[in-house]
């Protein structure tokens, strides 16, 4: 008969407690959460393993003030640190799941349904992710940070470029679900033929003369990400972007386009913005 893992959690909240109910319902045992303000100095007693599930910047001090034991892993989530920020424990573990944890419930469904992992370190770190049906690939400390960066581009920056998607449609009276299901089906064509085939539009065609109309339309405080975007569109087609629209990406006053000097941006109909979305560990 195979004896369950036993495992303490550091940190209860949206990353903390979906894994724990993916690995409780993968045949884990779960002895509890410590919080904020609890004493966490015996957290490795009674255990195989303690997962820190702090933000990054509480993982060192976590770490430092579990009394170490022999043969007990110490294990974080964070996308950003590499094993370093575990010390003084032996057997260290970083388990990162790449995957948006929105609420527990949710966020353990996901874990359990082939999500992708980034680790490192002891190799019960790999058994929690075979547990769980996962994916795994090993992400060195050096460059954990740039792989951490490339989560939140992949995530965090989808969902604000979205937001400013919702804002736009608003303003125009065009259900935002419209512009919702055009996304969905973008992302589906990256995953099948790849960033650059994938690519429409005017920068892809290279008309700049659509790209200046679009730029007149915008409101000012939104054409910054509209022209940096349009840069990263230009470079992955490798297409020049005209300098006048580099001249304005530093500025959200009147872009370089085809508007007269000293006319008033166009109406924009009133429309409410989205609530901020919670912010996750990516």
């Amino acid at each position: 008969m195979t004896v369950a893992v036993r495992f303490r959690t550091i940190g209860p909240g949206r990353a903390g407690r979906s894994l724990a109910i993916a690995l409780e319902r993968a045949g884990w045992e779960h002895v509890g959460y410590l919080g904020r303000g609890d004493d966490v100095s015996a957290a490795a007693d009674g255990v195989d393993l303690v997962v820190i599930a702090t933000p990054d910047g509480a993982v060192a001090d976590a770490a430092a003030s579990i009394e170490p034991r022999s043969g007990v892993v110490v294990a974080h989530l964070a996308g950003s640190l590499g094993l370093e920020a575990l010390a003084p424990h032996e057997r260290r573990g970083a388990l990162h799941p790449l995957m948006s944890l929105p609420d527990p419930e949710l966020g353990a469904r996901r874990l359990a349904s082939g999500a992708w992992f980034a680790v490192a370190g002891d190799p019960l770190v790999e058994r929690i992710v075979d547990d769980l049906g996962g994916r795994r690939f090993t992400v060195a400390d050096a460059d954990r940070a740039e792989y951490h960066a490339t989560a939140a581009i992949a995530s965090n920056h989808l969902v604000a470029l979205l937001g400013q998607v919702v804002r736009l449609a608003q303003q125009i009276d065009v259900p935002p679900e419209a512009y919702l299901d055009l996304a969905t089906a973008t992302l589906a064509n990256v995953v099948e033929l790849g960033p650059r085939a994938a690519l429409t539009g005017p920068v892809a065609r290279g008309d700049w003369d659509t790209v200046a109309r679009h730029l007149d339309a915008l409101p000012a405080d939104e054409r910054v990400t509209y022209v940096t975007l349009a840069a990263a569109a230009a470079r992955l087609v490798e297409r020049e972007v005209p300098e006048r629209f580099l001249a304005g990406a530093s500025s959200a006053e009147t872009p370089p386009a085809s508007r007269p000097a000293g006319s008033a941006d166009p109406p924009h109909r009133p429309g409410g913005s989205p609530a901020p979305a919670d912010r996750e560990r990516s």
